[in-house]
């Protein structure tokens, strides 16, 4: 078994920043690929960023430049460094993990921006 713990949710005002990281633990064989997904009220959960074993990284549109993904393979670990942070940006942020070809995902942790 596999699962992905987070944190680092919570309020922020509107320019401010916050670090979330999601560590994998258990039967942990190879990670292919690892995510951030946020899910706001009435919204689809859409992807924000990823990041692949070998450091290949993409980003959603609206968070370019302000958002960097990142991970340390010996920790099995991916963190969301959030920059600039808006209102728009407020959502459930959810961790993502393709691990030994089966797909986990965290419990979910509020984001709250401010104005």
């Amino acid at each position: 078994q596999v699962q992905l713990v987070e944190s680092g949710g919570g309020l922020v005002q509107a320019g401010g920043s916050l670090r979330l990281s999601c560590a994998a633990s258990g039967t942990i064989f190879s990670i292919n690929v690892m995510a951030w997904y946020r899910q706001a009220p009435g919204k689809q959960r859409d992807l924000v960023a990823r990041i692949t074993n070998g450091g290949t990284t993409n980003y959603a549109d609206s968070v370019k430049g302000r958002f960097t993904i990142s991970r340390d393979n010996a920790k099995n670990t991916v963190y969301l460094q959030m920059n600039s942070l808006k209102p728009e940006d407020t959502a459930v942020y959810y961790c993502y993990g393709s691990i030994a070809a089966r797909i986990y995902w965290g419990q979910g942790t509020q984001v709250t921006v401010s104005s």
